[in-house]
């Protein structure tokens, strides 16, 4: 291979990233324009990898190719597939499914990135791994995600991941949040030196029109010289001084095919317009378009002119540019003959014959729209969402009947919508509104437009459409689609206040259905519509729902999900919390993330509420970590503001602030009513927690006002107690009286926990003297076990009112149990009010100066640390967290000292002292 000039800097940078690999594992993306050196510069560094003992996985990207799901991933993999047996059952058969060699259920893309992170890290333990990946911008959707997965996890590996992109082309890989080598163009003294190298018969006219007109592109500087010693007069060169590099760099390479034969410039359109580079494949499809035998000889011209090289096995282009050269220089007629020529020997792979008939059409033809729609199963089996929408996208455009297309059409956006690609969601929505649906389609339309607009904001008139389109499709048998349907009215009446006729609406529509359907009431989209829609008035109906669902026999994590969201709507934390967890383990078992960091998410303020802060931070770090790896920044954004809350409460004012300000502005455009109340509440407790009583109660008394944008029918239940406490520290206690005098007549006798707890806390709080000893007795006797955190404020504030009273000895008792539950939570200035009491008290309670585990570690290093405490290996924690076991280690190495233990065994009791 040819020196590499002008890269000295570039191939150091890489070079260095490649010698500390077993230090830390490093990701890396070269990025430029076509020609300017990135497979020099890949591959320089792969043998630099090879020299230093590295073993390389190498995978190059093929545009013909990108449509196959995992073709990519499969070439990567190869050569330590054989590995797949140490894998997790699951984690093994999602891999070998995604790669056609094991047949079963879809594989979640997840569940590949896992394996092939395992793979990949098992291979790098036993020898310094560089993974090398050319033409990233080629590899199929799938593939690119899953290396985006990987890349992120390399830094606990001895691992070198370096890959190589076109300019202006998106990827997952460059929304990872890798380093980026950008390749500029070559200076004059290296250009100079590249000419010198490969072109020193220039004259030096020609060599300054050389220099001109390639700008510093490696790849111009070795071919327009050629170009101009063939065909090129100096008139051509103005002419095509106008066009882009590339597309003179593509202009040099066509030029060339006619130096080759006729035969031969058929079998390199085949291999151009093919997904694989099979020479026996290309051949036969070449006789095909030829009508003609046709010789593996008929490649030595197109060799000899610097197009292609062959071996017994496959025809490799030299370069992108060439296979694209061949493609456009050839007609649209000869191109769609040279797709028609390939799907005739594929007859045993109808997956691909489909895609090739498809590109070999004109005009209508439903039998290949038909192979088409039946190859999208197959993409959706291999794991693959967007291969499925291109073959469903290319059928419509195929198929004659108009209802047809746009069912298609509709099938396509459905898959748009789960891969987050809003934008292509509203194309398909469109497109098909078009065409002439069937009653039922144009419900599922409907639904789809709902889904691409989560369901926001509350448009009551809107509300009342998806009611009529749900009452129709269950009127027509649909029973599923019809709920779905109410499910998007619900949230619109959730997320919003759409109002109370329209909240009616959507319940009235829903017990309709499930009047005259039985075995819908048993549906959890019926519990969960009904309890979104209108989480005050149906908040006993949802109670007696889910008291009958048994968790320990529930296996749907889809439905302990919307359980879950049923109790958090109508304020049951503890039901919820039970739903929620399980239904989390679930998704993890399945690798089904999307779905994990909605219900990660909805936790948040349910534990919060408990008490059980380490699990809030938990949910926090791993729904926000997991939303961010799907592509969901509106589940990002929701945990984004919700950690505000355990920022507040914790007494940190400032950046509970900041935070609140920085969601607000994520919320205003879009008028979430229910995330405005999470804002509110985060400023609220914010400054109760630090003793701006005034201020507090002024923020927390927004989201009981039906005049502020802040209101919410569910989120206000969270501030009851502490627009309590705050009233009767700023002398407002008969303001704050009457508010929730207003809350307990519209709750009438509502079962929900979360209100009843709060307000057997307010009544006390805000009762004259004659009464408050009573009121604190009845707060206190109900079941609070599963409450620690109301139930240690209500004895802070029980034994506050006993010792202001002088009754000392009374007061030391809830006083002792307020401080002791209040630092297992972590509610440092409460725990702090009550030791204070204590002195007061005359009593000394010992200083808290070992810190909680919540202020020594990290909500991850916690949440390993806990498994590991629970007695679960390495393996098994970076299973139910997504990890490699190593990163697990490595996590488990750095938080021993922190925590001033060595060794694992000591992990228990360190934690259960702390």
């Amino acid at each position: 291979m040819n020196r590499l000039i002008g890269r000295d800097n570039d191939l150091d940078r890489l070079r260095h990233i490649i010698d500390h690999a077993e230090i830390a594992g490093r990701a890396v993306i070269i990025s430029g324009d076509a020609g300017i050196g990135k497979t020099r510069l890949l591959q320089t560094a792969v043998e630099h990898a090879r020299h230093r003992g590295r073993r390389v996985l190498h995978v190059t990207g093929v545009e013909p190719e990108c449509h196959l799901p995992y073709a990519g991933l499969q070439q990567l993999l190869g050569p330590v597939l054989s590995s797949a047996g140490m894998l997790p059952t699951v984690r093994r058969r999602a891999i070998l499914t995604a790669l056609g060699l094991d047949d079963g259920p879809a594989p979640q893309p997840f569940l590949v990135g896992l394996a092939t992170h395992d793979l990949l890290s098992a291979a790098a333990a036993r020898t310094p791994l560089m993974v090398a990946i050319d033409d990233t911008q080629w590899l199929d959707d799938p593939t690119q995600s899953v290396l985006s997965f990987t890349a992120r996890r390399v830094h606990d590996h001895a691992m070198t991941m370096i890959a190589s992109i076109r300019s202006g082309h998106p990827s997952p890989l460059l929304r990872a949040g890798l380093d980026v080598l950008t390749l500029e163009a070559l200076d004059d003294r290296a250009a100079n030196e590249v000419l010198d190298e490969h072109a020193p018969e220039l004259s030096e006219s020609m060599r300054r029109r050389v220099l001109t007109q390639s700008d510093g592109n490696p790849l111009a500087l070795i071919e327009l010289p050629t170009a101009v010693g063939q065909e090129w007069s100096l008139s051509d060169w103005g002419n095509e001084s106008t066009l882009p590099l590339t597309a003179r760099l593509e202009e040099s390479f066509a030029s060339r095919l006619e130096e080759v034969s006729k035969t031969a410039r058929d079998v390199l359109l085949v291999a151009a317009v093919n997904d694989d580079g099979s020479l026996q494949e290309i051949l036969a499809a070449a006789e095909a378009l030829h009508e003609g035998p046709v010789e593996i000889e008929s490649l030595d011209s197109a060799t000899a002119a610097g197009l292609v090289n062959y071996d017994l096995r496959s025809v490799r282009f030299r370069h992108p540019l060439v296979r694209s050269a061949v493609v456009q220089r050839e007609s649209a007629d000869r191109r769609r003959a040279a797709h028609a020529a390939l799907a005739q020997v594929l007859g045993a792979q109808p997956f691909r014959r489909a895609w090739h008939l498809g590109r070999s059409t004109i005009g209508v033809d439903d039998a290949v729209a038909d192979a088409l729609e039946a190859s999208h199963v197959v993409a959706l089996q291999r794991g693959s969402v967007a291969s499925s929408i291109q073959a469903l996208q290319r059928s419509a455009e195929l198929t004659g009947d108009s209802g047809r297309r746009g069912r298609r059409l509709l099938m396509a956006g459905a898959g748009a919508f789960k891969i987050g690609r809003a934008d292509l969601v509203g194309e398909f929505v469109e497109a098909a509104a078009r065409e002439e649906l069937q009653d039922l389609d144009r419900a599922r339309l409907e639904l789809l437009r709902e889904s691409y607009t989560d369901g926001v904001p509350g448009d009551a008139k809107r509300v009342h459409e998806l009611c009529n389109l749900a009452d129709q499709s269950a009127s027509t048998g649909d029973i599923d689609l019809a709920l779905d349907l109410l499910m998007g009215a619900a949230l619109r009446c959730w997320w919003a206040d759409a109002g109370p006729a329209a909240q009616d609406d959507v319940v009235a529509v829903a017990e309709l259905i499930a009047g005259t359907n039985p075995g819908t009431a048993s549906d959890p989209r019926y519990v969960a519509v009904l309890a979104v829609a209108n989480p005050v008035s149906n908040a006993a109906r949802v109670a007696e729902l889910l008291e009958a669902v048994n968790l320990e026999t529930a296996s749907s994590a889809e439905s302990l999900r919307l359980f879950a969201m049923a109790a958090h709507a109508v304020g049951d934390p503890i039901r919820m919390v039970d739903f929620a967890t399980r239904a989390s383990t679930m998704l993890r078992d399945q690798g089904s993330l999307g779905l994990l960091s909605h219900v990660l998410t909805m936790q948040i303020l349910d534990h919060v509420e408990l008490g059980t802060w380490r699990a809030a931070a938990s949910c926090i770090d791993e729904g926000h970590r997991v939303a961010q790896e799907t592509g969901q920044d509106w589940w990002a954004n929701g945990t984004r503001i919700l950690s505000a809350i355990p920022v507040a409460l914790s007494g940190d004012y400032g950046e509970a602030i900041r935070l609140a300000a920085q969601g607000e502005q994520e919320t205003i455009s879009r008028q979430l009513s229910d995330l405005r109340a999470c804002v509110q509440l985060a400023r609220g407790f914010a400054a109760v927690a630090v003793g701006r009583y005034a201020e507090g109660y002024i923020e927390l008394r927004r989201v009981f006002d039906r005049n502020e944008a802040a209101f919410h029918q569910t989120e206000r239940y969270h501030a009851i107690s502490l627009l309590a406490e705050a009233a009767a520290r700023c002398n407002r206690k008969e303001e704050a009286a009457e508010v929730l005098s207003l809350l307990e007549q519209e709750l009438g006798e509502s079962p929900a926990p979360t209100p009843q707890v709060h307000l057997a806390y307010a009544r006390a709080v805000l009762a004259p003297d004659d009464e408050a000893e009573h009121l604190f007795d009845r707060a206190l006797s109900n079941d609070l076990v599963r409450w620690p955190w109301p139930r240690a404020r209500l004895q802070l504030a029980y034994g506050t009112w006993l010792r202001r009273r002088r009754r000392i000895a009374e007061s030391r008792i809830p006083l002792r149990a307020a401080l002791a539950a209040l630092e297992v939570i972590g509610a440092s200035t409460w725990a702090e009010q009550a030791r204070g009491e204590l002195r007061a008290t005359g009593e000394r309670p010992a200083d808290h100066d070992e810190p909680s585990a919540l202020e020594l570690l990290s909500a991850q290093e916690l949440q390993i640390a806990s498994l590991a405490a629970s007695g679960l290996s390495n393996r098994e924690i970076g299973e139910r967290l997504f990890l490699s076991p190593r990163t697990v280690g490595s996590h488990l190495y750095r938080l021993f000292p922190k925590l001033g233990i060595t060794s694992r065994a000591q992990l228990a009791g360190r934690l259960s002292r702390i």
